[in-house]
């Protein structure tokens, strides 16, 4: 077992334990970010943010999985993000009334409006689709 100096001060700085609340993945968050805004990383800092980054990865676990939205919803989602109106995307859609049809699912969201979306939101259109696509039954 390797217990370096440098290390040990890491642990000194900032003591990982298992995280239990949204205020203890903060101040971790901030330590790993502390970290990461250094550059190059000496193997005792690699060792040390691979611990953080595992403490954040088993509270994540244990939180509710986050729900997987795609196509209209992610859009709309998006909107309300970015705190946008549907006039907003009419450089997409070419007119209101498209934007409107598709956020009423009136309309599809087509191939080319998925890329549009993608470059206009700076995400990748396999965004739009689903993880798990959804089986059709006959």
């Amino acid at each position: 077992m390797k217990n370096s100096s440098a290390y040990i001060e890491l642990l000194k700085t900032f003591p990982p334990r298992p995280i239990t609340a949204e205020e203890e993945l903060m101040a971790t968050q901030e330590a790993i970010d502390s970290l990461l805004d250094k550059g190059e990383l000496t193997p005792d800092e690699r060792d040390y943010l691979n611990v953080l980054g595992t403490l954040v990865y088993e509270y994540e676990q244990t939180l509710e999985p986050i729900p997987d939205i795609y196509g209209v919803e992610l859009l709309k989602a998006l909107i309300e993000e970015f705190e946008l109106r549907q006039k907003d995307l009419v450089s997409i859609f070419k007119t209101e009334s498209i934007v409107s049809d598709i956020l009423r699912e009136k309309r599809q969201l087509t191939t080319e409006h998925i890329q549009k979306l993608a470059e206009f939101f700076c995400v990748s259109p396999a965004v739009f689709f689903p993880l798990h696509p959804v089986k059709k039954t006959a």
